[in-house]
């Protein structure tokens, strides 16, 4: 069944954040994820405004997505992310 890995990022240094961005689709292809939604225009229709990055990937498995957040590869990869953004990361299984 299908899991989704759906993170909210605030970037307080967008040209920093640039080299994770650019190391994250080949990390996130090898675990198995591909990537729905990844920035782009968003609508707060409830609740409090956001106006951060929005990324939702989905993975075949929980325990995929669960091995990708985990790898050496993604490990080395958050580093370039840390001081540079906040981010908040979930994953829900699929129906």
């Amino acid at each position: 069944m299908s899991a989704y890995l759906i993170a909210l990022v605030d970037i307080r240094d967008p040209e920093a954040y640039r080299a994770y961005a650019a190391r994250t689709p080949a990390i996130i292809a090898k675990y198995g994820g591909r990537l729905l939604v990844r920035g782009g225009e968003t609508a707060t229709l409830e609740g409090e405004p956001f106006s951060g990055r929005l990324v939702i990937v989905e993975f075949p498995t929980l325990e995929h997505v669960k091995e990708f957040y985990a790898s050496p590869e993604y490990r080395d990869a958050k580093l370039l992310r840390e001081g540079v953004s906040t981010a908040r990361f979930l994953a829900a299984q699929g129906i």
